[in-house]
């Protein structure tokens, strides 16, 4: 990681095998953690740490110096060849992309959580690992979970509006999510709505604002992620709130 420029505002720390990337105001942290051995690994011995479940475990936890509340990930590989390749990646990782997209995002409207820090594990025959932090999302709950049968009507539909409205902010900026399903999109509340975010924005990449291939790519992804979500558990979604995502 030495050598690339950094983004405004961020720096580097370095603890043996292991470095990160980490907003300034957050630098102690980084280090106390990385003391510990690598970003995620400090998380998962947190006896405090709140666990989601989605393609492996993120941790939600306090940082032990700020106490900002954030998540902790661990890249994962998808697709077929994931068992073969599991969580190896060749240098830079996707990390550094995601910090840059998520700041880019965030520039033109697009509510993405704050990336605080990523660290990367330096392995051998010039493999490496990476884990990201990102600023937790009070009150978050997933698509998944607002469409699931025991969720209300006025709930769905609280959260089709929400999603709407993050399509659309998408589609502004131009950015065609390339795996934009119903556990990537975070709902939290606010006084009076819900207001939906992005995950996993390392799968975002920039094509022409309000392009048909951007607004066309972003509502099938999703659509087609809500019925296997109805098909294989039992989510209440009917077609005509799927289908206005098209609109």
């Amino acid at each position: 990681m030495s050598g690339a420029p950094l983004p405004a505002g961020y720096v580097r720390v370095a603890s043996g095998r292991c470095s990160a990337v980490v907003r300034a105001e957050c630098r102690a942290d980084a280090e106390a953690m990385l003391a510990e051995g690598t970003l995620y690994e400090a998380a998962a011995r947190d006896l405090a740490a709140r666990r989601y479940l989605g393609r492996g475990v993120a941790y939600a936890i306090a940082l032990p110096v700020s106490g900002t509340r954030v998540v902790v990930r661990h890249n994962r590989r998808g697709g077929l060849l994931a068992p073969l390749t599991r969580d190896f990646f060749l240098p830079p990782t996707r990390a550094p992309y995601e910090l840059a997209v998520s700041l880019r995002l965030s520039a033109l409207g697009v509510r993405t959580p704050e990336v605080l820090m990523y660290g990367v594990h330096r392995l051998p025959i010039g493999l490496r690992r990476a884990d990201v932090v990102t600023r937790e999302v009070i009150g978050g709950r997933d698509l998944a979970t607002y469409i699931h049968a025991d969720a209300s009507s006025v709930e769905r539909g609280a959260a089709w509006a929400a999603t709407r409205e993050l399509l659309t902010a998408l589609n502004a900026a131009g950015a065609r999510h390339h795996d934009l399903n119903v556990k990537n999109v975070l709902l939290a509340p606010t006084a009076d709505r819900l207001e939906a975010w992005v995950l996993d924005v390392d799968r975002v990449d920039f094509g022409e604002p309000d392009s048909v291939a951007v607004r066309r790519g972003n509502a099938e992804r999703l659509l087609r992620s809500a019925r296997k979500w109805r098909d294989l558990h039992g989510a209440v979604s009917d077609e005509r709130e799927l289908g206005s995502l098209l609109e």
